[in-house]
């Protein structure tokens, strides 16, 4: 595995307790533990587990999890991405297909994410604590106070906040901030399948996309559905809903699309909502990390990454300086990066969503020639975001 020269000088024995056993708490603790801090997760949950769905995972996240040594255990359990297929969602015409590096961008199933960086973070003695639920958090200067819902509570002297979109810590750190209803949900669901090849289609219409890969491990086909309405929904994947309420939404798409959402019989529904980045990520002995600092619309499929460049990121400047220095260090390396991003993440929103003709016209002709001549150029055009990599 991957540490930095002179690694762990200032975090050796350090006890350190992070908040979240999601994908960016479970990474930053293993990192945190290879450099040798004593680490403690506490997870909310009675298990460390998830929800069926499909994550992608481009380079910039398997960076992380080579460094951490992980990379065999993730390449056994992924799927590599062949290409990113855009199709006309009415008839299933292509309009441009991008060759991908399948060794660089990678589907896997987040359950299966969760158990090899879980593996991983015990590996490096890591505790996790599962059922912790903590309902409150005070800044001492000792540290953070931690009132569990239990009723009882500790002093902990340093705090990763991996807490989530819906973190209990973020606004002690950062303030109170509403968030806004994009006027879009997607809906999460997993069909039996394995047919194909191993590569993303993104079939897009008026006001909706649906996007198809495979966790062929899995033997399934993931598919999420993106679509545009007034009618509110939670902020949470784990909201069960009708298939034939997705299916319905969906109705005008091509054949192919149909067999699928046939086939569909659970579905999740997830509301999208915009959330401002934290203008600051820490304060004393605390540091947000991942969805607690910066939630992402899933346009770019950097949530997870994000999370994975973080944890590297943080573990990094608390082993080369005292925390005081550090955390102002871990932010200055990753806010500009992150709303870059999302900056990214939210234009996609719009542009799979074309409805007026003036708008569809041009487009889909542009891609089609682009489709032709470079169809590689706009995979280029964000290698600033997948070929970066943070622990060069």
């Amino acid at each position: 595995m991957f540490l930095s020269d002179g690694c762990g000088a200032m975090i050796a024995n350090m006890d350190v307790t992070v908040l979240g056993g999601g994908i960016g708490g479970l990474a930053c603790a293993c990192a945190l533990a290879q450099r040798g801090a004593r680490v403690r997760v506490l997870e909310q949950a009675p298990a460390l587990q998830e929800v069926g769905a499909g994550i992608q995972i481009s380079a910039n996240g398997l960076a992380v999890l080579r460094a951490l040594g992980l990379e065999p255990a993730f390449l056994a359990r992924s799927t590599g991405n062949g290409a990113v297929e855009l199709r006309q969602g009415q008839n299933g015409a292509r309009l441009i297909r991008m060759a991908m590096d399948p060794g660089a961008f990678r589907f896997v199933h987040r359950a299966d994410m969760i158990d090899i960086l879980a593996e991983g973070a015990r590996a490096a003695g890591v505790t996790v604590e599962t059922g912790r639920r903590v309902a409150a958090v005070n800044l001492e200067s000792s540290g953070a106070r931690l009132d569990f819902a239990d009723g009882t509570g500790e002093t902990v002297p340093l705090l990763v906040a991996a807490d989530g979109v819906r973190s209990v810590v973020r606004p002690v750190i950062d303030g109170v901030a509403t968030p806004f209803f994009t006027g879009q949900v997607a809906w999460r669901a997993l069909i039996p399948g394995t047919e194909g090849a191993p590569e993303a289609r993104v079939y897009v219409g008026p006001g909706r996309h649906l996007v198809r890969y495979p966790l062929a491990g899995r033997g399934v086909i993931n598919l999420v559905g993106v679509e545009e309405r007034a009618e509110w929904a939670e902020e949470t994947w784990h909201s069960p809903a009708d298939p034939a309420q997705f299916r319905a939404a969906f109705a005008g798409f091509c054949d192919g699309v149909q067999r699928d959402l046939a086939l569909v019989d659970q579905v999740h529904l997830w509301g999208l909502f915009r959330h401002r980045v934290a203008e600051t990520w820490h304060r004393g002995q605390v540091a947000l990390l991942g969805d607690a600092a910066h939630p992402t619309l899933p346009f770019m499929a950097q949530g997870a990454n994000l999370a994975l460049e973080d944890a590297w990121v943080l573990a990094d400047c608390l082993a080369q300086r005292p925390v005081d220095q550090a955390l102002p260090m871990y932010q200055e390396k990753r806010r500009a990066r992150v709303a870059r991003a999302i900056a990214a993440a939210n234009d996609n929103a719009r542009n799979y969503h074309l409805s007026k003709w003036w708008q569809v016209g041009p487009a889909h002709t542009a891609l089609r020639m682009l489709d032709r001549v470079a169809p590689s150029a706009m995979v280029r055009k964000f290698d600033w975001l997948y070929r970066h990599d943070v622990t060069a």
